[in-house]
Parts: C-alpha cells; sequence; structure tokens
C-alpha cells in the first residue's frame, strides 16, 4: 500500500491486530449482551479472546504481555501505597452529586461483581494493548492504551470520566513499571468497589 505522495506504508501486523481487535471488542461490549452477565461478557471479549491471539495467533508467551506477577515487591507497594492515597478522594467525591447517584444502586454483589468486571478490563488495557504498543512505540504506548480507557468511560459521571486520561495513564505505569497487569488491576478493583459502597452510604 502506498500514500498519497507514492511511499510505501508499512504497518506492523500486530500492532494492526490489537488496535483492531480490542477496537472491536469493545463496541462488541457495549452494544451486545453475550450472556446474563456483563463481567462475564467482558471476561470472554476483553480477557478470552486476546489471550487466544496471543497463543495462537502470535504464539507468544503470555508473560509478555503482562500476565504474571512481575516485580511482585514493586507490585505491593505500588498497591498499598495507592490505596492509601486514593481513598480519601474518593470517600470525599463519592458521597454526593452525579457519582452518588450513579453508584449508590450497585452496590449488591460487591466485591465479586467488580472483580468479574475489571479483570478483563485490565488484561486488554494494561496488558494487552499497553505492551503489544510499547514494543513499537515505547513508554508513549502509556498514553496511546489511556485514550480508549477514557473514551469508554463517556457514559459515566463526568468528573469521573475528565480524570480517566490521567487515571488510566497511571494505571498504565504501574503495569509498565511492574511487567504486569495485575496490579492495576487490584488498584482499579479497590477503587470502583470502594467508591460503591461510599455512594450507597455503606461507609457514611
Amino acid at each position: 500500500m502506498r500514500n498519497l505522495l507514492g511511499e510505501k506504508l508499512e504497518f506492523d501486523w500486530k500492532v494492526v491486530t490489537i488496535t483492531v481487535v480490542s477496537t472491536l471488542v469493545l463496541i462488541i461490549g457495549y452494544y451486545h449482551k453475550l450472556t446474563i452477565n456483563r463481567g462475564l461478557d467482558q471476561t470472554i471479549l476483553y480477557f478470552i479472546i486476546p489471550m487466544l491471539l496471543i497463543l495462537l495467533i502470535f504464539r507468544e508467551n503470555p508473560r509478555e504481555y503482562g500476565f504474571s506477577l512481575g516485580d511482585w515487591k514493586a507490585g505491593i507497594t505500588i498497591t498499598l501505597i495507592a490505596i492509601l492515597l486514593i481513598a480519601p478522594v474518593l470517600w470525599f467525591v463519592g458521597r454526593g452529586g452525579a457519582m452518588q447517584s450513579y453508584y449508590e444502586k450497585q452496590v449488591s454483589g460487591l466485591p465479586w461483581n467488580t472483580c468479574i468486571d475489571l479483570f478483563g478490563w485490565e488484561f486488554l488495557f494494561r496488558g494487552w494493548v499497553l505492551f503489544g504498543y510499547a514494543r513499537k512505540f515505547g513508554p508513549e504506548a502509556l498514553w496511546l492504551q489511556a485514550v480508549p480507557f477514557a473514551l469508554m468511560h463517556i457514559s459515566k459521571p463526568e468528573v469521573e470520566t475528565l480524570s480517566t486520561i490521567f487515571g488510566g495513564f497511571a494505571f498504565g505505569w504501574v503495569a509498565y513499571r511492574t511487567r504486569s497487569f495485575l496490579y492495576p488491576f487490584l488498584i482499579h478493583w479497590f477503587v470502583a468497589s470502594f467508591t460503591i459502597l461510599v455512594a450507597a452510604g455503606v461507609l457514611g
């Protein structure tokens, strides 16, 4: 393929695959229900499909995409510090307005619902997309994976959506630093569960 200047265009087929497939599974997950459980849908679309592509098409070790404990000492330390810093902010913003209205009715099934919801979600962004892009774009992948992550929050309260480009970058940095998607998953799991508990009045 050539551009308008007649120059040959060359594409990294793995980057193209990651971009196209991740976009499609996000769109399908938004418009369709595959099962009766949203978390199961997200596990299929955001975890199982990318993992099958890694194993069967890319023929690579999932560890290369953050599916490992990575630097677990740094991971645990960063996770605990993040929780301590984020909790007061969540307690403040989750107690009223749009955040409370949106989240207060989601307390049923905690913490397992948020765990199932976010496991595949985090692997898609902070595993498959982040580490797949990092090979081609280096640290720029931290911002690149944060963009679709932020856009997927558009239906949520504005204050949350506005923060997600920075939150997505931060989650990406944790994964990049620890070489694992597990630690941003744990932080995100805490953020979602704690926000719901605050909004529902369980934590005052």
